[in-house]
């Protein structure tokens, strides 16, 4: 009798066209800052944002590693004239180090520096792409950060969190404000300069739906594998057999009610969409030879290099998608941070300042916020081990590094934040991770307070439950 009565239910929940797997998915979609009202609108349709925004879409050119900021942006005097001698104990306060002893010996600047533009910012002389281009960006000095090794502060800066699990930031953006993009995912990862300690949960949905999580691709030949047809199997059977497995896949939805289904459907179909569009997207020839030469590119170049990854998230920002997550590894420079620094500048200082340039002229830099760091600094000190081959390096240091940003919401040509002479603390406007996370969500109109998922019985966000705030003074 029960058994039946439970049948009957099913059925009807299921043949009547509404179903209750579409009831849960349209009430766990509806999470977010507004209620989505149809069961089949897309989780990447446009959402309104808190408040209007500045810019419509991030470019984020992660630093994996650390870069030195005091071979960068952060000149000390005082490390030259003290180079070789002990930092004094009372800087130090019982600061623990990855690698060096606390009383390790000071470090001076490798390389020169120079002010530049009409803000007089100073720049390193391994950075002269980005010096021609310093009035646009805005330059913060004063980064902190919670945690002291690769993996968990890289997750830090990109989830909130040092502990895998946590939603990204751009799952967070996608979750939150959707897409302008119909054929592209809302989420691009791309990667460059070898591997990264934080790994894929760098890029992870965690608890949000994962539909948001964000999608890897390559910068040459398909973007992402096997996104093309096989020979001899045309767009008209590709177009059948997806009808059928949508069908199949949309029974069980409503069968069970499990949003992971819902997942596999708008990839299915996104991967379809992309079939179209991925030629298109991977094909420079429409570039002309100027905007190639602005990144350094050569026309028949095949790697995947971080000027061409630079460029093709121009490419994507301009096809409306939400978040561009451009991973450079390679920064860690324990040993040798001369050469180390300028290697990677070499790599990367051209395509960045030609990003900045490409978008200005597109007119798209007033609306696409572009970001450029690391997860923390490196220290004053030394860092020299016969036993581990190192000598002439720096050691992590999360109390103080630099990052700048630039284009849609920020200041142009500022400096914010300063450290001590020594280059060890922050002693002047302080901005901790969780800020600038608070800042890249303003920008975009979004209150990060009010950006929150249910799980668990908890309400999170993406800046953690103690009180943080955008960076008011680097905003137009």
């Amino acid at each position: 009798m029960n058994a039946a009565l439970n049948n009957t239910r099913r059925h009807f929940f299921r043949d009547c066209g509404v179903g209750v797997g579409k009831i849960a998915l349209a009430s766990l979609l509806a999470e977010s800052l507004d209620a989505h009202a149809a069961e089949n609108e897309s989780p990447f349709a446009p959402k309104q944002s808190h408040f209007p925004a500045k810019a419509k879409r991030v470019i984020y050119l992660f630093m994996a590693g650390a870069p030195s900021q005091l071979e960068l942006f952060d000149y000390k005097s005082k490390l030259a004239e003290l180079e070789g001698k002990p930092i004094p104990p009372s800087v130090i306060m019982g600061q623990r180090y990855a690698f060096i002893q606390p009383d390790a010996a000071v470090l001076g600047p490798r390389f020169k520096f120079a002010k530049h533009g009409q803000c007089g910012a100073e720049i390193s002389e391994v950075m002269p792409n980005l010096a021609n281009v310093v009035d646009d960006i805005a330059i913060v000095r004063s980064l902190h950060t919670d945690l002291f090794n690769h993996s968990p502060a890289q997750l830090f800066f990109n989830t909130g969190s040092g502990v895998p699990g946590r939603p990204s930031m751009g799952s967070w953006l996608s979750y939150g404000l959707g897409s302008e993009a119909n054929d592209l995912p809302s989420f691009v990862v791309l990667q460059s300069g070898g591997s990264l300690s934080g790994g894929a949960a760098m890029w992870s949905a965690g608890f949000l739906p994962s539909v948001h999580q964000g999608v890897g691709f390559r910068s040459q030949g398909d973007p992402i594998l096997h996104v093309s047809n096989p020979k001899g199997y045309d767009n008209n059977a590709q177009r059948d057999s997806l009808d059928l497995i949508r069908a199949l896949n949309e029974e069980q939805l409503q069968a069970v009610g499990d949003p992971e289904i819902a997942t596999r459907i708008n990839a299915y179909e996104m991967a379809y969409r992309m079939q179209a569009r991925a030629p298109e997207l991977m094909d420079f020839s429409n570039e002309s030879a100027d905007t190639l030469k602005l990144y350094g590119l050569d026309a028949n170049e095949s790697g995947g290099s971080f000027a061409k990854n630079c460029l093709l998230a121009r490419r994507l920002a301009e096809r409306g998608v939400r978040f561009i997550q451009v991973y450079h590894a390679g920064w860690d420079h324990h040993s040798n941070v001369e050469g180390g620094v300028r290697g990677q500048c070499q790599q990367t200082d051209q395509a960045c300042a030609a990003l900045i340039q490409d978008l200005k002229r597109n007119g798209m830099l007033d609306d696409t916020l572009v970001v450029w760091g690391g997860e923390f600094g490196r220290t004053p000190m030394v860092e020299a081990s016969a036993a581990l081959g190192r000598s002439m390096g720096r050691d992590h240091h999360p109390q103080a590094f630099t990052m700048w940003l630039a284009g849609g919401g920020i200041k142009p040509g500022v400096s914010h934040g300063a450290t001590d002479e020594l280059g060890f603390h922050t002693i002047e406007n302080p901005v901790h991770v969780h800020d600038i996370q608070a800042t890249i969500l303003h920008c975009l109109g979004i209150n990060h307070e009010q950006l929150s998922f249910r799980h668990r019985g908890l309400n999170f966000r993406l800046t953690g439950v103690e009180e943080h705030h955008p960076v008011r003074e680097i905003l137009a």
